[in-house]
């Protein structure tokens, strides 16, 4: 069951682009047709009845506990509050099982970027918090206390991944699963696009700096076959309106010259100006 889930949930986020809402994780149908929750309804542990450990954790930047991101290559999740039994118990047990879970990581309010599966690999009780491998490889060194080479680069990895999909779960998510340029809405596949370049020291995560695009117009992007203006025009390089290569570059990329780009509803979230602009600059020369 617990296995199922966790499949279910993670096929849901994919469909998505990268994230889950709390209906998704309310009601998760398994084969049997059965339905079960994978999410509580107020608190950050979730701890079903008919299992024996935790079947997930949430972990909200915003939230009451200071969970911390990776350190030596483990994610650092909190107790709640209070006694260390309670709904620590259950996250515990699944520790002693070496059973997987679900890491949450919120997004913003009913939004979620899963990662799994994810294992508790130490319960310190001194400092009040589980410790988490996010992959097999976290997992494996947790107790080789000699692996600090292979602890460095553990951690560099799982940093990059999670902060990788965060980033693609809260852009798709902000231009609710379509691509910006041709409104394509199958989250398997959509990227998220990074207007200034994350190589770059100004690259920062911010959804204002990302744009949900199709894989082809992430690619035509990255490249400069496509720019999209301050003003949000998407323009198409001269070398690919001068072509004629079939339907895809037709209706794919051609078309799409002049056309305007599709935001965010929130202000907060739309395509900064000034990135744009930068970008835009880079394009129009390697264009000319």
């Amino acid at each position: 069951m617990r296995n199922e889930i966790i499949a279910a949930v993670m096929a849901r986020a994919s469909a998505n682009g990268g994230f889950v809402t709390r209906a998704d994780l309310t009601f998760v149908r398994l084969a049997s047709g059965e339905g079960l929750r994978a999410i509580d309804a107020s608190r950050g542990i979730w701890n079903p009845r008919q299992m024996e450990a935790t079947l997930s954790v949430v972990s909200s930047p915003s939230g009451p506990y200071a969970d911390r991101e990776v350190e030596g290559g483990l994610f650092h999740y909190s107790y709640r509050a209070g006694s260390d039994a309670g709904d620590n118990t259950k996250l515990r047990r699944a520790w002693e099982l070496g059973v997987p879970i679900i890491l949450l990581r919120k997004v913003r309010d009913g939004i979620f970027v899963p990662l799994a599966p994810v294992y508790v690999v130490a319960d310190l009780r001194e400092r009040r918090e589980f410790l988490l491998a996010l992959d097999e490889n976290a997992r494996l060194l947790a107790d080789d206390v000699d692996a600090l080479p292979q602890r460095s680069y553990a951690e560099r990895l799982i940093k990059q991944r999670l902060h990788q999909a965060d980033f693609r779960g809260r852009v798709i998510s902000a231009y609710e699963t379509q691509c910006a340029v041709c409104r394509i809405r199958h989250g398997e596949l959509l990227d998220a696009a990074h207007i200034t370049p994350d190589s770059d020291e100004d690259g920062l995560p911010f959804v204002s700096n990302g744009l949900s695009l199709c894989k082809i117009h992430h690619a035509a992007f990255d490249s400069d076959l496509l720019g999209i203006s301050p003003h949000y025009e998407i323009r198409i390089a001269h070398k690919l309106l001068d072509e004629v290569d079939g339907p895809m570059l037709r209706h794919g990329l051609q078309e799409m010259h002049g056309t305007t780009l599709t935001v965010p509803s929130r202000r907060a979230d739309m395509p900064d100006r000034d990135r744009l602009a930068a970008r835009f600059s880079r394009f129009l020369h390697g264009s000319s």
